[in-house]
């Protein structure tokens, strides 16, 4: 195929990088903006087969010319594809291609245009502009995490600087902080982001099926073993493998994981055959593996190999101020889940919800909001709504001798309708004076009355 200098021009004056090749997929021209993206000069190019990007948007038969070369010459054209090439320098850059097929005289396929438009400069300003919407608090979420506190912006900046590497890296942080959270947002983040993210979590498995479960296995390996299996390392194959609780990971199986990173190879239970493999890792614990480590029962080894970038986690007492975000996110997630037309918490809970300490973090505040948005029939979610556990830590706070005998009615489980009942009749139906003789708090009384049914004349 020979290109004209009259085609030569047309080529040169089109902004987005345009290559030419035959139909066996041989490079024949390419314009200077596609050198610029592919980094090689027209000269290295033509003659070699188009393979040398990498394109990951491709599917190349090589069984023969046109369609037994390549799905496009089937399909005639593609309208608009999101890709990654692999330039001459081993980057990766993400483009949007199109395709059409070129026909000769006769109707038969002689080779296809691509168009190539480079989209790094759109994401580099999409992660500026996320930037700058947390900044000036425009939006409140990264990824799916919600919090703008300090601690937050820090971590988000950690994030960003990491995210594009392939450096291994550790989240720290007490259950319930939302370290996968955190693992999805560095994989949604980084180049790898179109390939599959996935996770293990090491503490719900035991010895044997955890590492079947990594690494695969073949037919016959063990009773059981019925056929080959692929394990998670080849399912993310290209993209980020998380292990979650890698602290639970038996010793045995610690050795194989090191090897298996050191090596970038793994071998299905059962099999002497190495695979390649090409994953980022990620890592979770709430543990302090430098005590297991003293203890034998973490591998320090592992410790170094996974330990380069280390993240924490915040638990919920050191950023108070997102937990009223994160309850209104709660509630929006619930409201369009059900239907019900919650707005949100009154004052009085609202501020009961900040005081409460959260030892269970992110995670029960979660479970506390879908509790309360089932009890709430209103627009709004009351004191009434909350769970004993929030309203006994107000009590616990303002008055700590009607706490303790809330604690006491509750832990020696005396007669409490009757009580209750006696109570009320004392002040014909008060429930704020019936609290105050059974010292406990309105909240308390108000539950009692729906428990055993009473009904106020």
């Amino acid at each position: 195929m020979d290109i004209g200098k009259q085609w030569r021009h047309i080529l040169e004056s089109v902004q987005d990088g345009i290559i030419i090749v035959d139909d066996k997929g041989m490079f024949v021209a390419a314009n200077q903006t596609a050198q610029l993206i592919t980094g090689y000069k027209e000269s290295e190019l033509k003659g070699q087969s188009c393979r040398i990007l990498q394109c990951n948007g491709c599917e190349i038969l090589g069984k023969g010319r046109g369609k037994k070369w390549c799905t496009l010459f089937s399909h005639g054209f593609i309208a608009e594809k999101k890709c990654i090439i692999t330039n001459k320098h081993r980057r990766t850059i993400p483009i949007v291609k199109r395709a059409t097929v070129l026909f000769n005289e006769k109707n038969e396929i002689i080779g296809a245009v691509e168009t190539l438009k480079d989209i790094s400069e759109n994401i580099n300003y999409k992660n500026e502009l996320a930037s700058i919407k947390r900044m000036y608090h425009i939006d409140d979420g990264f990824h799916g995490i919600i919090g703008r506190t300090p601690v937050m912006q820090n971590l988000y900046e950690h994030l960003e600087s990491v995210a594009s590497l392939d450096t291994p890296v550790m989240i720290l942080g007490k259950s319930g902080t939302g370290k996968e959270m955190v693992a999805k947002a560095l994989h949604e983040t980084g180049h790898r982001s179109s390939k599959p993210f996935i996770k293990v979590n090491c503490a719900a498995l035991s010895e044997n099926i955890l590492e079947s479960e990594l690494f695969g296995h073949v037919k016959g390996a063990y009773t059981g073993a019925e056929n080959d299996r692929v394990g998670r390392f080849e399912a993310a194959h290209k993209g980020t493998i998380f292990l979650d609780e890698i602290g639970d990971i038996p010793l045995s199986v610690q050795v194989k994981l090191l090897r298996v990173l050191e090596e970038k190879m793994i071998q299905r239970v059962g099999s002497n055959k190495s695979i390649p493999i090409d994953v980022r890792i990620i890592t979770a614990t709430n543990k302090d593996l430098e005590k297991l480590i003293e203890e034998n029962l973490f591998r320090e080894d592992l410790f170094f190999r996974i330990n380069v970038f280390p993240l924490t986690c915040p638990p919920l007492q050191q950023r108070k101020d997102d937990i009223t975000l994160l309850i209104q996110h709660f509630i929006n997630l619930d409201a369009k889940k059900t239907g019900k037309n919650i707005l949100g918490f009154t004052p009085e809970a609202m501020r009961l919800m900040v005081s409460y300490p959260w030892p269970g973090n992110i995670r029960e505040l979660r479970n506390t909001v879908e509790y309360a948005f089932v009890l709430a029939r209103g627009k709004s979610i009351g004191l009434e709504h909350l769970p004993d556990k929030v309203t006994r830590c107000k009590l616990m706070d303002t008055n700590p001798v009607q706490y303790a005998a809330l604690h006491n009615t509750i832990k020696f489980g005396f007669n409490e309708k009757e009580e209750l009942i006696d109570a009320l009749q004392q002040v014909d139906g008060n429930q704020t004076k019936a609290a105050q003789i059974l010292q406990v708090s309105r909240v308390t009384v108000w539950k009692r009355i729906k428990k055993y049914g009473i009904k106020i004349q």
